[in-house]
């Protein structure tokens, strides 16, 4: 029996030990520990936040976007469809601790190597089932996002509350150096292929006379790359520490400004470096990269109440009066009133009229507040990565 069929019908396994998390309010919620959760479990401290997401938890875990947060998912039952190799965006599960109302009992799906449990256990992330994972979503909704301990209930409820509240909050945070590559590399994977049931590759000869991208990697997940190479692009990754000077002696044809955590008001020295690229290459953001490209033409970004995190928010992109259904993951937003008169705003989110997307035509440069490569759609927002291209070889 291979490795896979192992693994499907997994039934959960958990000792029971009770778990709490306390926000830095005061409010607790208590549940049933499981992942690296034990009764000696050292509290973890995090931004705790919500996604409406009805699937693809693997995805939220493994987004290098999401580090220094707690994930509560909306969504009823968690775990129904295990863990697999496949299904990640990024190198390690970047969330810090997750929260469900239901863990599901069976993992039932046959791409499964291992239960959610497991995984969360093999890469030491507390978890709790059992919460009223409702209670504590309106919670963060009326009461705004905020820092929240998770521990075991060896530890009282003040104490927990007492390392929520010393965190402070995401303001001025920088979690880029912790997700960021340390080395620049070439990537050579394409979207995954049904028939074959594989990530395809190309190899660096078939690549080698294509339009080049740089990518600065600032917490990049896999697919925009996966994409990029797609569209038609060879892809190179920098380290987010790069130099002006750096990405240029790499020659290439246009910049892409990738998406990654934290404040980007925080990032001042990533915003020089993009101040010095705009203009001198076409430039493409998604989420962070927007935010970075806004900061680097002189507007601003603000702390959103509790963050757009979910996969079917409505778009508009302003010139086509056409609207996408798309992928969201953000805490932060671009302050209309404070963007020059030369940048364009492009795509506005119909939920709460915050900008979703800015653009430079004199320079060549754009940037959506939203994850094309998501692809909820499934497919309302690929143009992004043609209108990238075409602006590249033109």
């Amino acid at each position: 029996m291979t490795e896979k069929k192992q693994a499907r019908g997994i039934l959960r396994k958990r000792d029971g030990v009770p778990g709490k998390l306390v926000l830095a309010d005061g409010t607790v919620f208590r549940g049933e520990a499981f992942g690296a959760l034990t009764e000696e479990s050292a509290p973890r401290v995090s931004e705790i936040v919500f996604n409406t997401s009805m699937s693809g938890y693997q995805e939220i875990l493994t987004d290098p976007s999401y580090m220094g947060q707690g994930m509560c998912f909306t969504a009823p039952q968690i775990g129904n469809v295990g863990c697999n190799s496949l299904d990640v965006e990024g190198e390690q599960v970047y969330v810090s601790a997750v929260f469900t109302r239901d863990l599901s009992p069976l993992v039932s799906n046959f791409r499964a190597e291992e239960s959610l449990d497991a995984y969360l256990k093999r890469h030491d992330v507390p978890a709790l089932t059992g919460v009223q994972t409702r209670a504590l979503t309106l919670h963060l909704r009326d009461h705004g996002a905020q820092m929240g301990a998770i521990g075991s209930e060896r530890y009282l409820d003040s104490e927990l509350q007492e390392l929520a509240r010393s965190q402070g909050s995401m303001l001025g945070k920088d979690y880029v150096q912790e997700v960021t590559s340390k080395e620049p590399y070439e990537w050579y994977e394409l979207p995954w292929d049904p028939e074959s049931n594989t990530f395809p590759r190309l190899s660096p000869e078939e690549v080698w006379q294509r339009p080049h991208v740089a990518v600065l990697d600032c917490g990049v997940k896999r697919n925009i790359l996966r994409l990029l190479l797609a569209e038609g692009f060879r892809v190179s990754v920098l380290p987010a520490t790069s130099t002006v000077e750096e990405i240029h002696a790499v020659r290439p044809d246009g910049v892409f400004l990738s998406n990654g955590p934290g404040d980007p008001a925080a990032l001042g020295g990533i915003i020089e470096v993009v101040k010095g690229l705009v203009g001198t290459v076409p430039l493409f953001g998604i989420c962070l990269g927007c935010q970075l490209l806004a900061h680097a033409v002189g507007g601003k970004t603000y702390k959103l109440k509790f963050g757009h995190r979910g996969a079917n928010h409505p778009i508009l992109e302003v010139q086509s009066s056409k609207i996408e259904i798309t992928s969201h993951n953000h805490g932060f937003a671009v302050e209309r009133e404070s963007l020059p008169s030369e940048v364009f705003v492009s795509h506005v989110n119909l939920n709460d009229d915050t900008v979703a997307g800015i653009a430079l035509p004199e320079k060549r440069a754009f940037a959506v507040q939203y994850h094309p490569e998501s692809s909820p759609g499934p497919h309302d927002s690929r143009y992004l990565f043609t209108r990238f291209f075409s602006q590249v070889i033109q």
